[in-house]
């Protein structure tokens, strides 16, 4: 799991995946989301504006990340 920093929240969760890397782009973070490839929290998620704050983890793929704020 790695800490990711934010610097003021919530933050939407498709903004999220697309800053980190986890998706290519906004579009194929909204599709994967969608889909229910997303876990916030230990939970699938399908709300693409689903909003994030400090301490929520974020698991798409291989990668669990955590949220902190800056």
């Amino acid at each position: 799991m790695r800490t990711v920093e934010i610097s003021k929240e919530p933050v939407d969760l498709y903004k999220i995946l697309k800053f980190e890397g986890m998706a290519s782009s906004g579009a194929e973070a909204k599709i994967v989301i969608a889909e229910g490839l997303v876990l916030v929290n230990g939970e699938v998620e399908t709300r693409k504006r689903k909003k994030i704050y400090s301490g929520d983890t974020i698991e798409f793929g291989q990668e669990i990340i955590r949220m902190k704020l800056n």
